[in-house]
């Protein structure tokens, strides 16, 4: 802890437990791995929104999709972004953090300091999510899920474009194009940016339905989808732009889409040996989270006196910040970020 820092009389505000982040003056956890009797959740991935906990609170716009990650009959609550509640010695509020729909950064204030925990970001414009709010702190906890230099992101527009490019190429030669995707977030961003270049329809797998349905409801225009399975057996897909999850990739269902050329969107194909190995045709670099210069715009943007680093590549960016003169760490906890991001 650096001289600079103003609490250096107190015990942190936010632990690691083998439940998960405790802030002990608000008695609650901050997405725990294993249930509490309160847990504040900062979106709907299942690496951040468990269940089996007594009580959730969550960010008022995510309140559909944590319903579906945690069942209905799951004791959560919502406050719209901003909103300022008392819990026990602290007073806690969401802010976006332009993951995907709902997601937040909690702030957490107690005696004058405030600590933010960031949950996952980007700094990225994303038509089907509110824009990441800065929110200065003492302590900021941020995420590493591409905390190396080598990870930059293109602009989102010129993505899409690409990917409208290679559905337009087969769809030319009667190939249908399946774009592996992960199933909340990326999908919906994915038919949220080919919505403003083309109103084709795109087909969606059964994992990608239900969520695409509540991004709808919550008023996000995306291409017009139709499952699947819902369309009449011997149906030619040629030509046919088809999103599905990675899982799906060699599996018996990819059988009905005849001949088809396969793509998959993620941040992990800014490394190219990525897509030969996984054997895509082709790879589009799109994230839903920060990259190595937005990691380091937000911190500076923060002006916390102290940075935690979680998930990814922890060890990296706390070394760097350190160079920086920034007083930062590591933080152990079991987040991995999301698998296929």
């Amino acid at each position: 802890m650096s001289a600079s820092y103003p609490f250096q009389d107190r015990p942190p505000l936010i632990t690691v437990t083998p439940q998960g982040l405790y802030c002990a003056p608000g008695d609650f956890h901050i997405d725990p791995w294993h249930p509490v009797e309160r847990a504040l959740i900062t979106h709907a991935h299942g690496d951040h929104a468990r269940g089996g906990s007594r009580r959730y609170l969550g960010a008022r716009t995510g309140e559909g999709l944590l319903h579906r990650r945690l069942g209905a009959d799951s004791a959560i609550d919502t406050l719209p972004y901003g909103e300022r509640l008392r819990i026990n010695d602290v007073t806690v509020s969401f802010h976006p953090a332009g993951h995907v729909l709902g997601s937040a950064q909690i702030r957490i204030e107690h005696q004058g300091e405030v600590w933010v925990v960031s949950g996952d970001y980007k700094r990225a414009p994303d038509p089907t999510c509110e824009p990441f709010e800065v929110v200065r702190c003492n302590t900021f906890i941020t995420e590493a899920t591409f905390g190396l230099p080598i990870y930059r992101w293109d602009d989102t527009r010129l993505v899409a474009e690409d990917i409208l490019r290679w559905w337009d190429a087969n769809r030319a030669v009667g190939r249908s194009a399946v774009l592996f995707c992960y199933a909340l977030g990326k999908a919906q961003r994915i038919l949220a940016e080919l919505a403003r270049l083309t109103d084709r329809p795109a087909y969606v797998h059964g994992a990608l339905n239900s969520l695409v349905a509540v991004y709808r409801e919550a008023g996000v225009k995306m291409l017009p989808t139709q499952l699947v399975s819902e369309v009449e057996k011997g149906t030619s897909f040629a030509g046919a732009l088809v999103l599905a999850p990675p899982s799906a990739g060699g599996s018996t269902w990819m059988r009905r889409f005849g001949e088809h050329e396969t793509g998959f969107a993620s941040g992990w194909m800014r490394v190219r040996g990525n897509r030969r190995r996984r054997g895509f045709d082709r790879g589009f670099v799109l994230s839903d989270h920060a990259d190595w210069p937005d990691l380091l715009r937000t911190v500076a943007d923060t002006r916390a006196e102290r940075v935690l680093v979680t998930h990814g590549y922890t060890d990296p960016l706390a070394h760097y910040l350190r160079d920086k003169g920034v007083d930062a760490a590591p933080l152990a906890t079991p987040f991995e970020g999301e698998a296929e991001d």
